[in-house]
């Protein structure tokens, strides 16, 4: 990601295009003056924009890329994120492969995924029925296909992390000269980000379920991410006037999915905030197709 010193946003719009193609440069560089942090707006500019990058593989290196999503759970959330990625990926003209398997049986899958030149991105599509073997089974991909990023050795960053930084770039949001506070450091979200903002010396803290004087850091933070998975945990008084917000926790209560903050947040008019819907998560999915077409470019170039 960015280089030590160097703002997300000028490695977005000005940085090493080999790194993140120009459908991303093209959402970081659309500046919305809004107080919504709209992912959705944002999302569409960058899959128009994948969808003319699928076309350019096809056309002048006759690659089409392909995502292969591995599902162990024939229930529950990521059932419906499951479909939303393969429609995505449809829509850009992208193939993509769902393989219903019995845990028992990943293993043997991820191996022959692998091996398959037609296949540049893999990704296991989380929770898994036997969670406890999550972290043995994604250090199974090939880390050249872990466009998920959750491998040891993958050369991609996280879809949701990405996600978060393409947002606040693209509504400019400077990170580099903000006081952010991160709040959670689970391995999807706050752990990557944890090394981003350490490698761009960016001014962060980082707020866990140890963390004492919760509040009064919040308090102080222009910028707040929270992604912990903890309904309603933040609250309106926690945030100081003013403040932007990023909302990527995901939780469940009383039957509904629902963020971090608390619903009273929302009804403060001087923040700049994700919304309920359509914030961090349309924009996760376009990252997961940018590493994975970026993958599938740099197979076409071995």
């Amino acid at each position: 990601m960015a280089r030590n010193g160097e703002s997300v946003a000028n490695y977005l719009c000005f940085g090493n295009r080999s790194r993140l193609n120009r459908s991303a440069a093209t959402a970081a560089c659309y500046n919305v003056a809004m107080k919504e942090l709209n992912g959705r707006e944002l999302a569409g500019y960058i899959k128009e924009r994948q969808a003319k990058n699928v076309r350019r593989l096809k056309q002048s290196l006759g690659v089409t890329p392909k995502l292969a999503i591995v599902y162990t759970l024939e229930h529950g959330p990521s059932l419906t994120y499951m479909a939303m990625k393969k429609r995505y990926g449809e829509d850009i003209g992208a193939a993509v492969d769902v393989h219903f398997v019995e845990q028992t049986q990943v293993r043997k899958l991820l191996s022959e995924l692998n091996e398959d030149a037609a296949v540049h991105g893999i990704i296991v599509q989380l929770p898994l029925a036997d969670a406890s073997e999550t972290d043995e089974i994604v250090n199974l991909i090939a880390p050249e296909k872990d466009v998920d990023g959750l491998g040891e050795s993958a050369p991609y960053t996280p879809a949701t992390p990405m996600a978060i930084l393409w947002l606040l770039a693209g509504y400019n949001v400077d990170l580099e000269k903000s006081r952010i506070a991160l709040v959670g450091r689970g391995k999807l979200v706050g752990a990557p980000l944890i090394k981003i903002f350490t490698d761009s010396e960016y001014n962060f803290t980082l707020i866990h379920s140890q963390t004492p004087n919760t509040k009064e850091l919040l308090l102080e933070a222009d910028v707040i991410i929270a992604a912990t998975g903890r309904a309603g945990l933040i609250t309106p008084d926690m945030i100081k006037h003013g403040a932007t917000v990023v909302d990527a926790g995901v939780a469940g209560e009383k039957g509904k999915t629902v963020g971090d903050l608390a619903p009273e947040v929302y009804e403060r008019d001087d923040l700049t905030i994700t919304p309920t819907k359509g914030g961090v998560g349309p924009l996760t999915i376009c990252a997961l197709f940018e590493n994975t077409l970026r993958a599938a470019e740099a197979s076409a170039q071995d």
